[in-house]
């Protein structure tokens, strides 16, 4: 996928106003789950993506150990803007199916399962980014 096309993904989904705003939440969301998977896990989910979204990930992950309510809270601050706890929980669940419809399979498989249950629970069980609208 395009980077316009995982924002327009994102921008979709969320029901963000602008592009801009879902570049931010794309890229924030990414920056935490970076930190949150651990080894080479990051570097390579951003081989799967364009530069300008891989950016935000870290080159190797630092395995940090927080549950889905810290991530959101994680995710709302580095977008800024005002994002709150719940804007960031919307946020993320569209980048995260944006990501399930956009990189291998396998890739997002790697991803999921270094993530403990609560992730998958809330953050992971977003329907594929074709499936959320139609």
């Amino acid at each position: 996928m395009r980077e316009q096309e995982i924002v327009a993904a994102v921008r979709d989904i969320s029901g963000l106003a602008g592009a801009d705003h879902a570049a931010d939440a794309t890229r924030a969301t990414l920056a935490v789950l970076g930190i949150r998977l651990a080894g080479a896990e990051p570097r390579n989910l951003a081989a799967q993506l364009p530069a300008g979204i891989a950016e935000a990930l870290p080159e190797a992950g630092r395995g940090a150990t927080f549950g889905v309510e810290e991530f959101y809270r994680r995710v709302a601050d580095e977008e800024g803007r005002g994002c709150t706890v719940d804007g960031a929980r919307e946020h993320a669940r569209a980048v995260v199916a944006a990501l399930k419809a956009g990189v291998p399979e396998g890739e997002f498989a790697d991803l999921t399962a270094q993530l403990p249950d609560d992730f998958a629970d809330d953050l992971l069980s977003t329907a594929p980014a074709d499936e959320r609208h139609g």
